[in-house]
């Protein structure tokens, strides 16, 4: 597997990761309310983020474990000619991919930019530190306008994807990984 192409990021990515996530406005200045997301809440909190990579289909589960109330949250998707191309995520939603920046760097993003991007957009890029340690970093956009930042620091927890951790509110027996539902913020009419 070549070096910074998307299956070979998405294989060092694969295992559990405990993310802290900031949330912050256009200038910078921490928020401890997040409430145009597509999962509102409080800020900071902490996810879980389950990820398992085969070579050809990618799950990913987050799962809130501190700082805001349980929520478990799943994406899927599988690659075709070398691109990551993520299961529609709901009523109206655009086609997400994942695609390469370089070696240990992915960025999420709708493939188009269409009326779906204008009521919700969350373009992600994903960069590994090392071996343990990544980041996630996204603007939000509602309405077609900027209302804020995310970044996530990540540890890597174990590289085994398919165990629960001792940190999952869900408990320690079980798949970790949740059946994937629609999400309706891409919806006609949805509003912030």
């Amino acid at each position: 597997m070549k070096s910074g192409t998307v299956a070979d990021t998405l294989t060092r990515m694969r295992g559990v990761w405990h993310d802290h996530v900031e949330i912050y406005d256009l200038a910078g200045n921490p928020l401890s309310e997040d409430s145009l997301s597509g999962t509102p809440g409080p800020a900071p909190f902490d996810n879980l983020v389950y990820v398992d990579f085969d070579g050809l289909i990618y799950r990913q589960t987050n799962v809130t474990f501190r700082g805001r109330p349980y929520h478990a949250r799943a994406f899927t998707g599988r690659l075709v000619d070398g691109v990551l191309i993520f299961d529609r995520l709901g009523p109206d939603a655009p086609e997400h991919i994942g695609v390469s920046g370089g070696p240990g760097v992915l960025f999420f993003i709708a493939r188009v930019v269409d009326d779906a991007m204008k009521r919700y957009s969350e373009p992600d890029c994903v960069r590994l530190i090392g071996d343990d340690r990544r980041t996630r970093t996204t603007v939000l956009y509602r309405g077609g306008v900027a209302v804020r930042t995310l970044t996530a620091n990540g540890v890597r927890l174990s590289r085994d994807p398919n165990r629960r951790v001792a940190d999952d509110p869900r408990g320690l027996a079980g798949d970790p990984h949740e059946v994937r539902r629609d999400t309706l913020v891409f919806r006609r009419g949805s509003t912030p």
